[in-house]
């Protein structure tokens, strides 16, 4: 399996091995919506709390005797059917939303993604975009030229989660180019995941070769060897 590799400028350069491991499982909806649910389950901070009858201020006094007013019996202002009283069955930040992903399990559905990505023709192989110094001219021109040489127009005109930029290795002067892009993100291969893959339509790979490696290493295979 082999795809295309561009230059910055927008041109074919060669191409890159891809393994069978990483880019050619075929498409698992359950397997990736499982993982994808409990990656976010797992982001989930559960800072909502809502107070119970026990933590409201005041209502140590009963409000009005038990008998002869003709009104209903109440023993304190801080019961929940009391306007300012506390809450029933509210969010309670002691509460853990974490499931357990298997390592086995996620990296397949990082793998089947993918795979998906690369059937649907939105990966994009780049030979570097290693840059000398923060330019963010430079990025918009990166992005037009492969948008141009690899027939994908729509990742320079759309306005929101276009491109995810994955580098092999951190490289500041890259990241702070593309940083003024809101419709772009650069993260490295080693930490992106299921989500974000498919937060983003397109994936463009910096660095094949050493992207690829680091892929198969993830789902534990071994990269082939590039042309």
């Amino acid at each position: 399996m082999k795809s295309t590799i561009y230059t910055r400028e927008g041109a074919e350069k060669g191409e890159v091995t891809l393994p069978e491991s990483v880019f050619g499982i075929s498409w698992n909806a359950d397997l990736v919506h499982s993982v994808v649910v409990g990656m976010q389950a797992n982001a989930r901070e559960g800072t909502a709390h809502t107070k119970d009858r026990s933590e409201k201020r005041g209502g140590g006094r009963k409000p009005w005797r038990q008998k002869g007013t003709g009104r209903a019996r109440h023993g304190s202002r801080r019961s929940p059917i009391w306007t300012g009283g506390g809450v029933t069955f509210g969010p309670r930040s002691e509460k853990d939303y974490s499931v357990k992903i298997n390592k086995k399990v996620r990296a397949k559905a990082f793998a089947t993604v993918m795979s998906k990505k690369l059937a649907d023709n939105e990966v994009i192989f780049v030979e570097t975009l290693a840059m000398d110094e923060p330019k963010t001219k430079d990025a918009l021109a990166v992005i037009k030229a492969l948008a141009k040489g690899s027939g994908n127009d729509s990742l320079a005109t759309k306005r929101k989660n276009a491109a995810l930029v994955v580098l092999s290795d951190r490289n500041l002067a890259t990241e702070k180019s593309f940083r003024n892009f809101g419709n772009v993100e650069v993260a490295q291969a080693k930490d992106i995941n299921p989500v974000d893959l498919l937060t983003y339509k397109y994936v463009v790979v910096a660095d094949p070769a050493a992207a690829v490696e680091i892929f198969a290493a993830r789902v534990g295979a071994t990269a082939p060897k590039s042309n």
